[in-house]
């Protein structure tokens, strides 16, 4: 995160309600920090958190079962995906 604090080379800007800037205002003070240090920390750590939630699968045990079931089984090649390899494999090498 404080890479991107001291890497002051890129803008946002948005417009917001009276109501909300002062609710960050007095948020800021609060923590004794600077309006654009709260808003971006704050910013931060809420993409962080998301990025997070969408990268990282959380299986119960009966789904986790299933994947890792799915993972040791091998795959039996029917004619459909052996057509399918033969196709790909032919774009590939004729470009």
């Amino acid at each position: 995160m404080d890479t991107a604090i001291q890497n002051k080379n890129e803008r946002i800007n948005l417009r917001l309600k009276s109501s909300a800037k002062n609710l960050i205002v007095r948020a800021a003070g609060c923590e004794g920090m600077t309006v654009s240090h709260f808003i971006l920390t704050s910013a931060l750590k809420r993409a962080e958190e998301t990025v997070q939630e969408y990268q990282m699968m959380t299986l119960n045990e009966k789904d986790s079962k299933v994947f890792f079931d799915a993972l040791d089984t091998p795959v039996r090649f029917n004619r459909k995906l052996t057509a399918a390899f033969k196709e790909y494999e032919e774009r590939v090498t004729t470009g």
